[in-house]
């Protein structure tokens, strides 16, 4: 073999680039370039977003502090509608709204709430009137009879009491009496069992159609055995605890039977009978 065919580093011959960019390679180099172009064309518009959201947030940040802050918002009157028996002023005093209160951080169910605790009261809403006006609309509890303890309290249709009542007055219905003090003042919160049951007997009389309603005076709720009726004429009615509307009906005739009679007492606590005491009433 010739040294002439041999290849060595010392030797004159060199080897030539075999090798050629095809095209393939050169448009991957290309293809690089314009990735790396969107890619930041992409963070650019991601960058301008994240600066306008920035700026919008600020905005949003200084205008809230501007509406929480202005005087423009600042409550220079409060109105109260729907009052006729509680005075306006205890309803302001019990709403205590600070003067210059801002209209926006006003705590409008707080307010509703320490109103709505009035015994008079049935219902308080708040309204916020822009700029800077405030109405409080209430619905107040209606009297419906006098409780007797000690002293006469009204009472509303659902047991509660609303106030005492010093002038001399003739309910619509018969006066409750038999509760203590201690019931008195739960009924201020929540009726009890004597309160509520009373209020169903009063409505048997009323929805009854018939005038026994107006003979009736008054209404004990202090016996075990159940309510005690007394009439106008002081007959005392021992009524039970049940059967209610159908005891009532048989007293209305029970009544105007003995109208001419030395009757004091009618107990109609046993089925189907009418017991009768003569002599002089309570």
């Amino acid at each position: 073999m010739s040294r002439r065919g041999l290849l060595s580093p010392r030797g004159a011959a060199s080897l030539a680039d075999l090798g050629e960019r095809t095209p393939l390679v050169a448009r991957q180099r290309v293809s690089t370039a314009r990735r790396r172009a969107r890619a930041l064309a992409r963070l650019t518009r991601r960058a301008a977003i994240v600066a306008v959201l920035v700026g919008g947030l600020g905005l949003v940040l200084a205008g809230a502090r501007w509406v929480v802050t202005s005087p423009r918002f600042a409550v220079v009157a409060v109105e109260v509608r729907g009052a006729s028996r509680v005075p306006v002023p205890r309803i302001l005093a019990a709403a205590a709204i600070a003067p210059g209160a801002n209209l926006w951080t006003l705590d409008s169910g707080a307010v509703a709430a320490r109103v709505g605790s009035l015994p008079e009261i049935r219902r308080a809403d708040v309204v916020r009137e822009l700029p800077n006006r405030v109405t409080i609309v209430v619905e107040e509890r209606r009297p419906f009879t006098l409780v007797h303890a000690a002293r006469l309290h009204w009472m509303d249709e659902d047991g509660h009491v609303l106030g005492e009542e010093r002038r001399a007055v003739s309910p619509g219905a018969p006066v409750i009496s038999g509760l203590t003090e201690e019931e008195l003042a739960t009924m201020r919160t929540a009726p009890g069992p004597k309160a509520r049951a009373a209020v169903t007997l009063i409505r048997t009389l009323l929805r009854s159609g018939t005038t026994l309603a107006s003979e009736i005076s008054e209404i004990d709720m202090s016996r075990p055995e159940g309510p005690v009726l007394y009439t106008v004429d002081g007959v005392e009615v021992r009524l039970g605890a049940e059967d209610w509307d159908e005891r009532l009906a048989r007293l209305e005739g029970v009544l105007a039977q003995v109208a001419t009679q030395d009757v004091s007492g009618v107990d109609l606590r046993f089925k189907d009978q009418v017991v009768l005491r003569r002599g002089a009433s309570r």
